[in-house]
């Protein structure tokens, strides 16, 4: 039974992994690109902010703002050691 279960998960993993990987079209890949663009200058302007003297919770809240609906989680995606 046990390795039925795995076995399973295995192939659902596989099954996921493969409908996520499927090749985009026109539209989809310049949507992704726009997409890497909005986050690397929301990134960008994080650092800026940082770079600026302002406080980190400052530029957090910006960037948080920045992100919102690119990508995953509050900082698109972006997490630090500390």
């Amino acid at each position: 039974m046990k390795k039925t279960l795995v076995t399973i998960a295995a192939c659902a993993m596989a099954l996921s992994t493969a409908l996520l990987a499927q090749p985009h079209g026109d539209k989809e890949r310049k949507e992704d690109i726009a997409r890497h663009r909005a986050m690397a200058a929301a990134h960008e302007a994080a650092a800026k902010c940082l770079e600026s003297g302002r406080t980190e919770k400052e530029c957090l809240e910006k960037l948080r703002q920045d992100c919102k609906g690119l990508g995953i989680g509050k900082y698109c995606g972006m997490r630090h050691k500390h």
